[in-house]
């Protein structure tokens, strides 16, 4: 993956994560399936002109669901935890 623009795919925001980010400084992020930490990493520091500290990536496999008669499966999802250099913060909700 080359493109920068095509690896973050949306914040994940929850109280879990919003626990995270205030107490050790860390957001949750959709990444796509094919996204390397040192990727992730770059897109953050780009698009968010924060230093990044730490990657952590893990893959939520797609639960098997059931519509009437028919069995379907819900796709994986990579998510990414990174961690910020102390003093730096992501306005996620563009409040000024």
């Amino acid at each position: 993956m080359t493109d920068l623009g095509s690896i973050i795919l949306r914040p994940l925001v929850n109280e879990k994560t919003t626990e995270q980010r205030e107490k050790h400084n860390q957001y949750a992020f959709h990444v796509h399936t094919d996204a390397t930490k040192e990727t992730v990493k770059a897109a953050v520091e780009k698009f968010f002109s924060v230093k990044v500290t730490d990657v952590k990536t893990l893959i939520t496999h797609g639960k098997t669901r059931r519509v009437g008669q028919t069995m379907g499966r819900r796709s994986n999802l990579k998510k990414a935890i990174v961690t910020l250099a102390k003093g730096q913060s992501i306005d996620l909700f563009g409040q000024g």
